[in-house]
């Protein structure tokens, strides 16, 4: 069977390659809605890693996986499935998880809130996802922008990712997990309706193998499917699915429903809705991450005898990458995914997350109104910003042109610190101000190697960074807020804890628990 798969493989991505012009990885000069009726892929050229989607009535909701930030689960919101607007982040503590992903240890990175599944039941929202090391969670709201309910603990093992859910027609609710610590085993059990328990007894084996996981379960004439992917040493990450007449199983029919499109960066995990068109679309994020982290394309769905294949229709009904296509639905609002903020409101707005759970003392935007305050305080090791807390952060795009601008006050700075603007995943970069004794100087870091510049005597001071397609960051300080310079070497944004870039403000003091910085705004073009 596998030496069918490989051969399968081979066939058909000959017969793409010859037949179609690939667009190169990264290179697109243009994204998601063209204007025109049409949209071009990616639809969100970002990192919303581990997507899932479904649909309630006239509208799309989608989340995303956000491992130690905090607050966690991105939540998304769409009309056509193709222009989204960030909903908001459900889950507000993660303590109710580990204290590992609080500010006083900050040990999970990698780690933390990985792949969920989202469903809609009775009329209620219910998310359930997975930690590497804490095992299964779950909660659920009447709407989806809340309020959610506290976390309730569903599995307390470690070894566990990629769960789903599902109510069969009778109200019998079934959750889905993968044991990736043995094996991939992936096992259903039985759950209660109000999902807040499952019967770890009850467990059935229903897959396993080849590092078989991202599963997801929907229902579609009569069939049951277990929609999971699949990876191979040398041939890549695809999508497969099982099927069953019954929600329990056994689900003995299997079927490969894309090749791994390498060359796209193998889409493979998220959800598969009906569109309000009619039509069937799946929403996935490229799997294999790079510095702009798991981006986000709209593929559509052909079904070829009670199968759901994904992307363009090879001949031998498998399905590939598909770069284009007509937008679902006409909306005349255009969603979009908010960037800059002023911080005139009195709470962060939601594409903010704080790079673990933060110490809620030693920020602000009332003290100030219409400014953000971080106050400094000592990092868990000195001089690391990696381990610093309240560092306030965002994902960064993939696109031809971005600046970032950040305004600062930093006139109570005290002896000690340092703030800034950077970027990080694994690895970091920032430009900034150091206090020493009465004086500011500017820095450059790079992971802990840090470049003193110039005396600075001004109240405020403004920092921006520039990247393109390339992913290479230029920093620039002004003085006036009009004439820009740039300072410090260029910086390749990385990859890292399966997370692409994210940009941040950081506060912190190697000294003492002294200081304050007051940001005016955070300008995304």
């Amino acid at each position: 069977m596998r030496y069918l798969v490989s051969i399968l493989f081979c066939t058909c991505f000959s017969i793409y390659l010859s037949g179609q012009q690939s667009i190169e990885w990264g290179n697109w000069k243009s994204w998601g809605n063209q204007g025109d009726g049409t949209y071009m892929n990616p639809i969100i050229p970002s990192d919303y890693s581990d997507i899932d989607c479904i649909r309630v009535d006239e509208d799309y909701y989608a989340i995303s996986s956000t491992f130690q930030f905090s607050p966690g689960m991105t939540l998304l919101h769409s009309k056509d499935l193709v222009n989204w607007e960030i909903c908001g982040n459900i889950i507000d503590d993660l303590t109710q998880i580990s204290e590992d992903l609080h500010w006083t240890r900050m040990n999970r990175y990698g780690r933390g809130v990985w792949a969920g599944t989202l469903r809609h039941y009775n009329g209620r929202f219910y998310l359930f996802f997975g930690t590497p090391d804490e095992g299964y969670f779950m909660t659920s709201a009447s709407r989806a922008e809340g309020p959610w309910e506290p976390l309730t603990p569903l599995l307390s093992e470690p070894g566990w990712d990629d769960c789903t859910a599902m109510w069969d027609e009778n109200g019998k609710a079934y959750f889905v997990g993968t044991h990736f610590a043995d094996g991939y085993k992936t096992y259903l059990f039985k759950m209660s309706e109000d999902g807040k328990s499952i019967d770890r007894k009850s467990a059935k084996l229903i897959n396993s193998g080849s590092g078989r996981e991202a599963s997801k379960l929907i229902k579609v004439n009569g069939w049951y499917y277990l929609i999971f992917s699949e990876h191979k040493p040398g041939v890549g990450r695809y999508v497969m699915a099982k099927r069953s007449r019954k929600l329990a199983g056994p689900y003995k029919e299997e079927k490969q429903l894309a090749l791994p499109s390498c060359e796209a960066m193998e889409p493979n995990q998220g959800g598969i809705i009906l569109g309000k068109d009619n039509n069937w679309y799946f929403l996935t994020h490229h799997g294999t991450g790079d510095w702009s982290g798991r981006i986000v394309s709209l593929l559509p769905v052909t079904w070829v005898e009670d199968w759901p294949i994904l992307g363009e229709v090879l001949p031998q009904n498998i399905g590939t990458m598909k770069w284009d296509g007509k937008i679902p639905f006409k909306h005349t609002e255009k969603l979009y995914i908010k960037r800059s903020d002023d911080f005139d409101e009195d709470r962060l707005a939601p594409q903010w997350q704080w790079n673990y759970q933060p110490r809620k003392d030693y920020f602000s935007l009332t003290e100030r109104p219409g400014w953000l305050r971080l106050k400094a305080y000592r990092p868990l090791e000195t001089n690391n910003l990696l381990k610093a807390g309240n560092t306030l952060t965002q994902r960064t795009f993939r696109k031809q042109n971005n600046d970032v601008t950040i305004k600062m006050d930093i006139s109570n700075m005290q002896d000690g610190q340092k703030n800034g603007l950077c970027h990080f995943s694994s690895q970091h970069s920032a430009i900034g101000v150091v206090k020493e004794e009465d004086a500011c100087y500017l820095e450059y870091r790079k992971n802990g190697n840090i470049t003193k510049g110039i005396q600075i005597h001004s109240e405020f001071v403004w920092f921006r960074t520039e990247w393109g397609m390339d992913g290479k960051s230029q920093y620039y300080y002004s003085l006036d807020g009009d004439n820009f310079l740039p300072f410090g070497e260029k910086y390749q944004l990385t990859w890292g804890n399966y997370r692409g870039d994210r940009i941040g403000i950081y506060c912190f003091n190697d000294k003492k628990e002294t200081g304050s910085v007051d940001v005016d705004y955070c300008h995304y073009r």
